[in-house]
């Protein structure tokens, strides 16, 4: 399975944020979007960051209640890993694992095309794992 099927299955839509909201404005949208992440860009499309619960709760313990007033580019990830969309769920999952991240970008042709997360990883994997044990039962039923 690839990031092309994954994005398929549970459709492209990205939410973006400018690096120059507050902490607590992108904390209120990760809130109401029912997200962990929002990619962060300067120009309206060119990934600039990733702006995560991680990063959250990095900016409270760095500078406390304060954090909340300073622009997300004092603390968002700037050094962002993307997937590609023939990117497949075994590279993705040593990918993320590897580096500890939870969302990945999903870039084509400079273009951002949408985002994956660890739970859409897990997701796929059992609905992969899943078919495969149906595919192997009927084969063996109808030996």
């Amino acid at each position: 399975m690839t990031v092309a099927m994954i994005l398929k299955s549970k459709g492209s839509e990205v939410h973006t944020i400018h690096t120059d909201i507050s902490v607590e404005e992108a904390t209120r949208l990760l809130r109401e979007l029912h997200v962990g992440a929002l990619v962060a860009t300067s120009d309206g499309g060119t990934i600039a960051g990733v702006f995560s619960e991680r990063d959250l709760v990095r900016a409270i313990t760095t500078d406390g209640n304060a954090a909340l007033n300073n622009p997300i580019s004092a603390y968002m990830t700037r050094a962002v890993v993307t997937a590609g969309m023939q990117d497949t769920l075994d590279s993705l999952m040593e990918r993320m694992t590897g580096r500890r991240i939870r969302h990945l970008p999903v870039v084509e042709d400079g273009q951002l095309k949408g985002i994956i997360s660890i739970g859409d990883i897990v997701k796929a994997k059992i609905a992969e794992s899943e078919f495969e044990a149906k595919a192997l039962k009927e084969y063996i039923s109808a030996g």
